[in-house]
């Protein structure tokens, strides 16, 4: 047999799709699971799609031997330790200049940690995320390759062709960084991805609930809306679900599905990394409190029947203006949530010496990828425009549209809270907005309150220095 181009390890459905991704791209691949079943099922799917190269093995040795210097493996386990497992079944075939490349949604410093020991083995290490679900995987996923740059040229020809192709910015691929970025990009990508999905939940939740809109009229809307400047992945399947009736009963199969969302964990992630960063992620920080709070299902059947007379009934609404508000509330939110996504990688590059390009991590999110969408390319003209740009808020035309949009918002929020709604991604979303536009916030009382109790001291708005009071004496005199 003639060698083949490049290594996948890990057929989950993922792992298959791209391994026949590769292939239709004219490389021949050897595959390798540890269930040999699924070895036999890729060979299968590559035939019945087009008699692609595609070569299965079920011993490690024979599968890396099959592959041509310097080899190169991509593996799609389950993050944690089996990718350590994969790593040491593997390497222990591979000779020195062979590469690694772990395709999961790992934790960006254990990457960091097989790196170094890989290199220790003179074995090249990449971790890269892949976002676009299991149809990305097949048809062209967003692809971000972190770790050796080495590793990267040894199989950027592959990923150029197997990405998203975006006709007027090209390949939704780029060499991200050193180390474990490729993995840590990717997890934001995810923490965005978690707040634009909340804020698409409480758009719906507003105008099923307060609105009526049927799924009938739903579909309609997000239809349309996906015509304008909320086009994207998202609002599309949004729109598809609206339409799909249930094949077990009857009415639509959205209003079957149980209201408890689950996850595994890269929002959590996320969430910790802006605690650790000391970065505001509130939208996203609002969209894991909602999938924990959806996960107390039986407490909330509970609770409504505590605070059943906690059931608003307001004036009937204008639908067709509530719409339109709800439109732009969700548009507004969104650039906030983007904005904090960005300043969460950019935070992070800063401390890792990553030197991440902010714009180009846009464009690589314009196809493929879950959150793609046309808004994707307006970040990325406004990093273009500015790349030391502090906040999405401050550019020149975002900031207009949020002003343009700021009374719909703040309407469509009030009307939730009246209501008994909860919107908590457009109110963090609001909140964080009116927190970072104003000159002064109340943050003088809580460090003198700091001063108070701790003598953490404080600084003054007229005289520099560091200053400490004795509050509780003066306090006292003062009650005498």
């Amino acid at each position: 047999m003639v060698l083949t181009r490049i290594g996948l390890a890990g057929l989950a459905v993922m792992g298959q799709n791209l391994a026949l991704n590769i292939a239709e791209k004219g490389f021949p691949i050897s595959v390798y699971n540890r269930t040999t079943s699924k070895v036999d099922e890729t060979v299968e799917r590559a035939k019945l799609e087009g008699n692609l190269p595609v070569y299965g093995f079920h011993e490690p040795e024979a599968f890396i031997n099959s592959i041509q210097k310097p080899r190169v493996v991509i593996m799609l386990v389950k993050a944690g330790a089996p990718v350590d497992q994969t790593i040491t079944t593997l390497s222990a075939h591979m000779e020195v200049g062979d590469c690694i490349i772990d395709g999961g949604n790992e934790w960006y410093e254990n990457t960091e940690r097989r790196e170094k020991a890989m290199a220790e083995l003179g074995l090249l290490y990449l971790g890269m995320g892949v976002s676009g679900g299991e149809e990305g995987a097949r048809n062209g996923p967003s692809l971000m390759p972190g770790g050796s740059y080495e590793a990267y040229k040894n199989i950027e020809d592959i990923l150029l062709k197997v990405a998203a192709q975006v006709p007027d910015s090209g390949p939704c691929v780029t060499y991200i960084g050193k180390g474990g970025s490729g993995n840590f990009v990717k997890m934001i990508h995810n923490g965005i991805e978690y707040g634009d999905m909340q804020l698409i939940a409480e758009a719906y939740d507003v105008l099923r609930s307060v609105g009526k809109l049927t799924n009938e009229e739903l579909q309609q809307v997000f239809s349309e809306w996906n015509k304008g400047e909320l086009l994207s992945f998202l609002i599309e399947i949004t729109a598809d679900i609206f339409g799909v009736k249930d094949d077990k009963g009857d009415g639509y199969l959205v209003d079957k599905v149980l209201d408890k969302t689950g996850m595994k964990g890269t929002g959590k992630w996320t969430v910790q990394q802006a605690a650790e960063l000391s970065v505001a992620a509130p939208t996203i920080a609002a969209s894991l409190d909602s999938r924990f709070l959806s996960g107390l299902k039986e407490e909330r059947v509970a609770a409504a029947k505590v605070f059943h007379s906690c059931v608003f009934e307001g004036e009937p609404v204008d639908k067709k203006k509530l719409i339109d508000d709800v439109r732009q509330a969700l548009y507004a939110s969104k650039i906030c949530s983007y904005a904090q996504g960005m300043n969460l990688i950019r935070a992070k590059s800063i401390e890792k010496g990553w030197d991440l390009k902010l714009g180009e991590l846009a464009r690589i999110w314009k196809g493929g990828c879950i959150i793609r969408a046309i808004f994707l390319d307006r970040i990325k003209k406004a990093y273009d425009r500015n790349p030391e740009l502090s906040s999405l808020l401050v550019d020149p035309e975002f900031a207009k549209e949020i002003q343009d949009r700021q009374s719909a918002w703040r309407r469509v929020v009030c009307l939730a809270i009246n209501s008994g709604i909860s919107t908590p991604g457009m109110s963090a979303s609001l909140a964080y907005f009116d927190t970072y536009r104003r000159e002064s916030v109340p943050a003088n009382l809580v460090q003198a309150q700091r001063d108070y109790f701790g003598a953490h001291t404080y600084e003054r708005i007229d005289i520099p220095g560091a200053f400490h009071t004795e509050w509780f004496k003066i306090a006292k005199q003062s009650k005498i």
